[in-house]
């Protein structure tokens, strides 16, 4: 049996076709499976899982919390890079923004700069900062000798106290008129004893002039 020669152009045409169909498809996904960076963020981790990225170039790969600390430095790696343990963020109580940034090797186009919201966990409370102790200067250790006793400092003696405290007497004013004179004076003994002196000494005489007038006689 004898094949035409149409039919076998038409076969090898038609099998062209789907080879180049298929490298199409095949060409076509290439680009859409390569440089797949997969992540994800939950109220207390981060989980990285990068793959499909050129073996050939020097990559790159930093996830830090937007305002915060950096979660992971920056790191290079080659075809593909994953957190063999979840990246912890911190206890927070309110939401977080996580940034992921890779830079691919190979092309600027294949890097990625995203972000995503860490929710608050439930239960969550505020960490309060425990007060800072304050350090206690120990005081100086007691003495074991007793203390050598201080003579009491002599006080003032009561005259000169009296003296300071008493007020000076105030000196009669020299315009002052002179005082009446009472009945009674400092200087009336001394003037009745002078007047009974002299009483005695004539009542002396008297007897004595008589005495001599009577031996006369």
């Amino acid at each position: 049996m004898t094949i035409p020669r149409r039919s076998w152009r038409g076969a090898g045409a038609f099998a062209a076709a789907a080879v180049v169909g298929l490298a199409g498809g095949v060409i076509t996904a290439g680009p859409a499976a390569a440089h797949t960076p997969t992540w994800a963020v939950t109220c207390s981790e981060v989980t990285l899982n990068l793959t499909a990225y050129s073996g050939d170039a020097t990559n790159e790969v930093t996830v830090s919390v937007v305002g915060g600390e950096e979660l992971l430095a920056p790191t290079k790696f080659g075809r593909d890079f994953s957190t063999k343990t979840p990246l912890q963020l911190p206890k927070h109580d309110k939401e977080l923004t996580v940034r992921l940034v890779v830079k691919a090797g190979d092309d600027d186009k294949y890097s990625v700069d995203q972000t995503k919201t860490a929710p608050v966990c439930e239960g969550e409370t505020p960490e309060t900062p425990s007060p800072t102790p304050t350090e206690v200067t120990p005081s100086e250790a007691p003495s074991t000798e007793p203390p050598a006793s201080e003579a009491p400092e002599p006080s003032a003696t009561p005259s000169e106290t009296a003296t300071e405290a008493a007020p000076a007497p105030a000196e009669p004013s020299s315009s002052a008129p002179d005082l009446a004179e009472t009945g009674s004076s400092s200087a009336t003994p001394v003037i009745g004893g002078a007047a009974l002196a002299v009483l005695l000494a004539g009542g002396g005489i008297l007897w004595s002039v008589r005495k001599r007038r009577g031996a006369q006689h």
